[in-house]
């Protein structure tokens, strides 16, 4: 039987086989396993749980947010409550990385209203005389708590575990890169990064 030459256009327009999506469901079982652990206080697990959603999660935040630094900070305080919270997961109201996504999502439209309500007053202080009362103080006072409480149990890192993971949560970069920047084995990285957040996470009165 002879067959005319292939053509590559009907092998794009196939319709995607049963792999991709059995795929999908092997990473999505992975990623809940990985936050299950995260929540018995697994600092390995939040190590893997970081270099699977650090990127997702940054990139919905700068989508929301258009500000590189302001999405970096966002996603940084996404990953230290997802360390912090694990434990609220629930894998019968979803996947680990809609839940994950979600609380990016939530902190970013929270990080724009604060901005937009922080102008708002601002201006009216300008416009207005005497100035206004401080309306919203409380509110931005809470809702700055928690970055810094953050800030002050860095000081009780050690030198080398709080350079680990302010290039790795401040500044984005992953556990290889953070490993070439300074000049140390991953291994290395990896102990800092894992004690660290140990540290941190006794600071922040977690219980493990």
């Amino acid at each position: 039987m002879t067959t005319g030459p292939h053509d590559p256009s009907r092998t794009a327009r196939r319709p995607r086989g049963p792999m991709a999506g059995r795929r999908e469901d092997l990473r999505g079982a992975r990623l809940d396993a990985l936050l299950r652990r995260v929540a018995g206080g697994d600092a390995g697990a939040f190590e893997e749980l970081y270099d699977a959603t650090a990127a997702a999660v940054h990139g919905l935040a700068l989508r929301v947010l258009r500000d590189p630094a302001q999405a970096e900070e966002v996603a940084q305080e996404v990953l230290v409550e997802v360390w912090r919270t694990a434990r609220r997961y629930d894998p019968a109201r979803g996947g680990a990385m809609g839940w994950i996504m979600t609380m990016a999502h939530r902190r970013a439209v929270d990080r724009v209203r604060s901005e937009h309500a922080a102008a708002a007053r601002d201006d009216r202080a300008a416009r207005l005389e005497p100035p206004a009362a401080h309306d919203g103080v409380a509110d931005l006072v809470m809702d700055r708590l928690d970055r810094q409480r953050l800030l002050d149990c860095m000081d009780h890192l050690t030198g080398p575990q709080r350079e680990s993971i302010t290039l790795a949560y401040y500044d984005g970069h992953t556990y290889r890169e953070v490993a070439d920047r300074i000049g140390v084995p991953l291994g290395t990285v990896k102990a800092r990064m894992r004690d660290g957040m140990i540290r941190l996470r006794d600071c922040l009165g977690v219980a493990s």
